[in-house]
């Protein structure tokens, strides 16, 4: 499936063109993740005591391609019909959708191109190309990532599929909050009360509202980059500034969210916080020392909130990590201090 079929006109003698827009759906989540409970392992769920309260922290980190994308690539390309997926998909992205797009098309056998920026990691650029995907080039200062994969998707006649604005995308992300509660109830830990989210295009802390809808959610992003903050507190979504600041958390730099996952988190009242780039590698740091988990700066900045003492420890509280695909020498600074 391809998308939504087009409206019947019900004016007789006369054309009339409808946009149908599908939005996701709890029970779509539900979906992802009886899809993905058949294909990958649950990503492990570590528990830390934290101010003399127990904090549930889910390891995307340690998905097979190191961060949550898989799940939302998984159910957008199996919902492709057999002639999408002979025609191919394109996706753009720093590097963890990238993986998780061409991860699910090799096991599909299905063509994948990816755009990616020129100064994506070195380890997200090779890891993409190892699993079989054309790598396409921009200059994320001067060209437009989502111009160049919409040409190219026509050009071809492949599926666009974006790391965030797309329905089936926010409900395969989703299932990671479906997993974390079953996984949270199977050690006695309390439901997830709130849930403390990376946050980038919003797709994964959209996915996680739908699943749980009886938690808060907090979105976190980096100092200068947090967008989807302003736009829940404005109740319009807000871009990011001009010459917004350098960071490390190279996976969190989306200059606008998308009507779809802002619609979904300020519905469900989200809160957001911004982290400086000084508590995001604190946060890399705690996670390998004490949960011995390597995680790359964007999947650290819930964690750096909750250090940082901008989220406070409560029971059911779960931390989301999204992500470990780390620069080697980078990260070595990093533990370095």
């Amino acid at each position: 499936m391809r998308g939504d079929p087009p409206c019947k006109d019900p004016c007789a003698g006369r054309r009339q063109i409808v946009t149908f827009v599908r939005q996701p759906t709890r029970a779509g989540v539900r979906d992802a993740a009886d899809k993905l409970a058949k294909t990958l392992p649950p990503a492990p769920l570590f528990t830390a005591d934290f101010k003399g309260m127990t904090v549930a922290f889910k390891a995307e980190s340690l998905q097979p391609m190191g961060a949550f994308k898989v799940r939302g690539a998984w159910h957008r390309l199996t919902a492709l019909d057999g002639d999408a997926r002979r025609r191919g998909v394109v996706a753009f992205s720093s590097g963890n959708h990238a993986q998780g797009v061409a991860w699910a098309a090799k096991r599909l056998g299905i063509a994948a191109t990816i755009v990616m920026p020129h100064d994506a990691p070195k380890v997200k650029r090779d890891a993409t190309m190892a699993l079989g995907a054309e790598v396409v080039g921009y200059d994320r200062k001067t060209e437009s990532r989502e111009q160049i994969a919409a040409r190219l998707a026509e050009a071809r006649g492949a599926t666009l599929v974006p790391s965030f604005d797309d329905p089936w995308i926010i409900e395969g992300q989703g299932s990671a909050g479906v997993e974390a509660a079953w996984q949270m109830e199977r050690i006695g830990l309390p439901a997830p009360a709130h849930v403390v989210v990376p946050c980038g295009g919003g797709g994964l802390a959209a996915g996680i509202a739908l699943a749980l809808p009886d938690a808060r959610v907090t979105v976190v992003e980096p100092e200068g980059w947090d967008d989807m903050r302003r736009s829940l507190e404005a109740s319009w979504i807000e871009p990011v500034g001009a010459n917004p600041p350098a960071t490390a958390c190279d996976s969190l730099q989306t200059l606008e969210v998308s009507p779809l996952t802002f619609d979904v988190l300020s519905r469900r009242d989200a809160q957001g916080v911004a982290v400086s780039e000084a508590e995001t590698a604190a946060a890399q740091r705690w996670a390998a020392e004490r949960l011995r988990l390597v995680i790359e700066p964007g999947g650290a900045v819930a964690l750096a909130a909750l250090l940082a003492g901008k989220v406070r420890p409560e029971p059911g509280l779960l931390v989301v990590l999204s992500g470990g695909n780390v620069d080697l020498d980078a990260y070595a600074r990093v533990l370095a201090g």
